[in-house]
């Protein structure tokens, strides 16, 4: 059976980048494994959640999938899973994978596995896509160094964050993640001019939000299926 993992933050996952890939996965059959750094139950960003920013259908269906998922409520320790273990790594985004998914060792390891290793595919998403910036290939050069990608834009960071940087909630944003994406050698284009934007350069494939998030999951639904008839 084909199988993912999801990574998800437990300082503030975005609820739809995690929800649309796990209900198409879901649908298509897939076994998944969810996993954050601890191993406690992920966080859902309560912006995500909130009626008047994401309407009151979608935020009703992310919240229930979030309270009653048992894979989200029982979720694995990073540490204690294997990219070669899965068919495919998901990295849903949100804020909050600034303060705990994307400075996580063993996150990286499982993000260049899952790239660099044959039959295995990523997908990143929004904040998430910070991960690039602070993870190296197994030469020890930057994994996104070279490649196309797309992920949460500064002109949408600006209208969220201060002037000191700091978020609605009152804590202090560590970096913007286009800026360190860039500095890490990435082709950036978050496609602003676009509704949709989503980037697939080998086994990786980034998104930039939350409206590209079934957008990303029919793409990795599409490369697993792909990799699946490639096999012999």
């Amino acid at each position: 059976m084909v199988s993912a993992l999801f990574v998800v933050s437990e300082e503030g996952y975005w609820g739809e980048e995690c929800v649309e890939p796990l209900t198409t996965l879901d649908e298509a059959g897939v076994d998944i494994t969810v996993a954050t750094p601890t191993g406690g139950p992920p966080v859902v960003d309560e912006r995500s959640v909130d009626p008047e920013t994401v309407g009151e259908e979608a935020a009703e269906r992310i919240r229930e999938i979030h309270e009653t998922d048992e894979r989200l409520n029982d979720p694995e320790r990073l540490a204690a899973v294997d990219a070669a273990d899965f068919d495919a790594v998901v990295f849903p985004g949100g804020h909050g994978t600034e303060w705990d998914v994307n400075q996580d060792r063993h996150a990286r390891a499982l993000l260049r596995d899952a790239v660099e290793n044959d039959g295995s595919v990523a997908l990143v998403v929004c904040h998430a896509v910070g991960l690039l910036a602070f993870t190296r290939a197994s030469d020890g050069s930057f994994l996104v160094e070279g490649r196309d990608v797309t992920g949460f834009p500064n002109d949408w960071e600006e209208g969220i964050v201060d002037e000191n940087d700091l978020m609605p909630d009152g804590r202090k944003l560590p970096y913007w993640v286009e800026d360190e994406v860039i500095a890490a050698g990435g082709n950036w284009d978050a496609e602003l001019d676009e509704d949709v934007s989503v980037t697939v350069d080998g086994d990786l494939i980034t998104a930039r939000g939350p409206e590209s998030s079934a957008a990303a999951a029919n793409e990795l639904q599409q490369a697993l299926v792909r990799d699946a008839d490639a096999q012999p």
